[in-house]
């Protein structure tokens, strides 16, 4: 199995947070002389994918390398069941982009997260639905009230 893809990806994405990164910087800092301004959201994520994308490189590396020493241990095959999964997921995901606004982040956020829990492991839906209410409640409510920021929150007809 080659992981040149994987190597050449997590280079990609570490320039992408240096850029990211750059650019948080340029934002202004907050007006109301707040020590949490507005660009510690994005530095902090542009910092973390920095981190991930080294950690992708340092792991596809060293698989390479014991591929190289010992052969290969997995098939390099997609199977059709992970190329449907995938599928659906990004299909779901634009699917959430698209719809956000529109009918807002609460709803929206509910259903993309029980479309990936379920597509990801068929599990009991009512876990599903649990968990996927309470983290778009949690997180809306987090944003809002704590941090003081506005989502769409339901659909104005």
């Amino acid at each position: 199995m080659s992981y040149t893809f994987d190597k050449t990806f997590s280079i990609i994405l570490l320039a992408l947070s240096i850029l990211f990164i750059f650019q948080a910087t340029q934002i202004s800092d907050s007006a109301y002389g707040s020590t949490v301004g507005p660009k510690i959201f994005p530095l902090g994520l542009g910092i973390i994918l920095g981190l991930l994308s080294l950690q992708l490189f340092y792991e596809s590396w060293k698989k390479a390398v014991r591929e190289r020493n010992t052969g290969p241990t997995t098939s390099s095959k997609i199977s059709s069941t992970e190329l449907k999964k995938f599928l659906i997921i990004l299909g779901s995901a634009l699917a959430y982009v698209f719809f956000l606004e529109k009918i807002g982040y609460m709803i929206t956020t509910f259903l993309f997260l029980c479309i990936s829990f379920q597509t990801m492991e068929r599990t009991n839906l009512i876990y599903s639905i649990f968990i996927a209410a309470g983290f778009s409640l949690g997180v809306y409510y987090l944003f809002t009230s704590l941090l003081g920021g506005s989502l769409p929150s339901f659909p104005i007809f």
